[in-house]
């Protein structure tokens, strides 16, 4: 297809991994369920070990990074993937105590692999060229999330959510064998790097790229108001009376709509500046909740979701290739890492800081996310003035990490 034209075969086989991945990862779906039915806590109690598990994932996104730039990122893939899903196939035979310890362990380990991936991408593909083997990925993983919760419900019928996990686990432990075989062990950016001592710092590195640093901070404003979706929205919803079939619908139009057109635009969009993209894609997630200022019918609540997913697809995609192309070979898993962090980052901070907005004041969450993402997105558009904010190309030479511009690095085996 010639929207996967210059995809190399290595990123087309972490895509497939991440697919078949994301089908069995359906226990962050359940895990409150879980908590609160088969092992019998309280909504307290659920809450606190599922919210240091999101501080473990989180953590895990922001820190990974570095696993993969000074061990290799193959390596930091195959060790999170592993710790991941031994924890996950013991956790159901732990007694309580021991999940307060194990699951923030098992989501660092998850954070660490979606970091290494992320970083796996950027260093198969040339700078300039990341963004369809971004976006492949994305679809990926957001088809296997399609089939995942489903597949989990039908588990936890037939047979018990105990099964959820050991399933979850294996599928796991089954990523990290196929990775292996598919990443080469040696003689690529895959691997090890070669440490090169008077390579900058990530700080020295980040200053030099004051657009990177601006991109972050609006993806963090962003995710905290993308994710209200997850959590207020569908509590504002059930206030204004509609129906939890309604707002599964809405969630299925962001998902399908995503599958659908995230691939073909990233390809038609492809020679666009990166930034524009992104800064288009975060007033349009604005725009999408001031339509929730005058009211919560259907046609505003569908018009919302559709503004909403028409700006993650701009945003998402360009965004992880823009900083992939800015950072420098010897850390671009730490660039990686950061990215991954900061949209991940509203998964912690959007429920409680939703919820505290929702309930003083109702009214205010939705002006309030409207400008807190218009905002961010000004700040995007305007960093393009920013100087050194162009896409670098990739430096050949400097070790094992720099890229050499050939796309297509063949599987181990």
């Amino acid at each position: 297809m010639g929207m996967l034209r210059g995809v190399p075969r290595t990123v087309r086989l972490l895509a497939l991994g991440a697919f078949l991945n994301a089908v069995v990862s359906f226990t962050f779906v359940y895990l409150f369920v879980y908590l609160v039915g088969p092992r019998g806590l309280t909504v307290t109690q659920a809450g606190v070990i599922s919210g240091v598990g999101g501080v473990g994932l989180v953590a895990g996104n922001f820190t990974g990074g570095w696993f993969g730039d000074r061990f290799g990122h193959r390596r930091a893939l195959l060790t999170g993937a592993c710790v991941s899903g031994a924890a996950l196939v013991v956790l159901p035979a732990l007694p309580v105590a021991a999940l307060y310890g194990v699951l923030p362990v098992a989501q660092y380990a998850a954070g660490v692999v979606r970091a290494a991936n992320a970083a796996l991408v950027a260093v198969s593909v040339p700078g300039g060229g990341r963004r369809q083997s971004f976006a492949l990925t994305r679809f990926a993983a957001n088809g296997g999330f399609a089939i995942g919760p489903p597949l989990g419900a039908l588990v936890a019928a037939r047979f018990s959510y105990d099964w959820l996990f050991v399933a979850d686990g294996v599928g796991t432990l089954l990523f990290a064998a196929y990775a292996a075989r598919i990443l080469p062990a040696r003689g690529s950016a895959h691997s090890a790097p070669v440490r090169d001592p008077d390579a900058p710092g990530l700080r020295r590195e980040l200053r030099a790229r004051p657009a990177v640093l601006v991109l972050l901070a609006a993806i963090v404003v962003v995710d905290l108001v993308y994710r209200q979706q997850y959590s207020t929205l569908p509590v504002l919803l059930a206030d204004h009376g509609h129906s939890t079939q309604f707002y599964g619908w809405l969630l299925a139009i962001n998902g399908g709509l995503i599958l659908c057109l995230e691939l073909p635009a990233a390809h038609a969009l492809r020679r666009r500046a990166p930034l524009g993209l992104v800064g288009a894609g975060l007033l349009l997630v604005g725009l999408g909740y001031a339509l929730l200022i005058p009211g919560t019918g259907v046609i505003l609540a569908v018009a919302m979701m559709l503004s909403l997913t028409l700006g993650e697809i701009l945003y998402k995609t360009p965004a992880t290739a823009y900083v992939a192309d800015q950072a420098p070979g010897h850390a671009q898993g730490r660039f990686q890492s950061l990215y991954a962090g900061a949209s991940i980052s509203g998964q912690v901070l959007a429920p409680p800081l939703g919820a505290a907005v929702y309930a003083a004041a109702p009214a205010l969450l939705w002006p309030l996310c409207a400008v807190l993402a218009a905002g961010a997105g000004a700040a995007v558009l305007a960093a393009r003035r920013l100087p050194g904010q162009g896409e670098r190309q990739p430096r050949a030479g400097r070790g094992r990490h720099a890229e050499t511009g050939s796309p297509e690095r063949a599987p181990a085996g």
